[in-house]
């Protein structure tokens, strides 16, 4: 799949500005800052999801698999 260029000109300063801060603050480039918004702004907040793995990868670290482990779990009357 080839992917198209799209140079914008003649854009105010403070627009500029603030997208550098917004691209800043999210930790990307400008130039891919301005792809998610546009992409937000065409095809919908959904448009590009993040895959389970880059998902999972967001995920804090909380300890060690330890701490999550159950002990053996007795048999029990479950009500209907």
């Amino acid at each position: 799949m080839t992917m198209a260029q799209l140079l914008v000109r003649n854009i105010e300063e403070k627009v500029v500005r603030k997208l550098k801060e917004s691209a800043g603050v999210h930790g990307i480039s400008t130039e891919e800052e301005h792809r998610r918004i546009l992409r937000k702004a065409l095809l919908g907040p959904g448009a590009k999801r993040a895959s389970l793995k880059e998902y999972l990868r967001q995920m804090p670290d909380v300890g060690p698999d330890e701490l999550f482990e159950r002990g053996p779990q007795p048999d029990r009357e479950v009500a209907f």
